[in-house]
């Protein structure tokens, strides 16, 4: 059983964006026909649309006793304290607190974060950003699996 599995999706509002990339292709190709005014909205929907599900499908996992953020993997003994950032104290530490070392798996769309300090001396990996709707439950399932 997985403790914890969560997975960043963009808010709604972003699909309108996508469909909207295929209307303006439709705009674009209508002086030349029907027929690539109907390809540009679809072809321009459908890639727009990918890229949105693209970006917005990053999973946060903890997984056989490692933390899997994106295409990061990190085992849990590498892994210290864990904090909790609010939303203001996320914005923080993604901006002006934020070190150049860190992983960050960062979506500007979901308020909240998980901080976690990077113990392996080995690692020149200060700390972790995760952006999470459930920073609480993802330390305690940290925890969890640390115990």
């Amino acid at each position: 059983m997985q403790p914890y599995d969560e997975r960043l999706t963009v808010p709604r509002s972003w699909w309108l964006l996508a469909a909207g990339a295929g209307v303006s292709l439709a705009l674009i190709l209508l002086p030349f026909g029907t027929l690539p005014l109907l390809a540009g909205l679809v072809g321009g929907a459908v890639l727009a649309g990918a890229g949105v599900s693209a970006y917005g499908s990053a999973r946060i996992r903890v997984v056989a006793g490692s933390l899997v953020a994106g295409d990061a993997r990190i085992p849990v003994e590498a892994l210290g304290t864990a904090t909790v950032l609010d939303a203001a104290e996320a914005v923080a530490w993604r901006s002006y607190k934020a070190d150049a070392r860190a992983f960050m798996l960062l979506r500007s769309y979901v308020p909240t974060a998980l901080k976690v300090e990077v113990t392996d001396p080995d690692d020149p990996t200060p700390y972790i950003y995760v952006s999470t709707r459930s920073p609480e439950r993802l330390a305690a399932a940290l925890e969890a699996v640390r115990a």
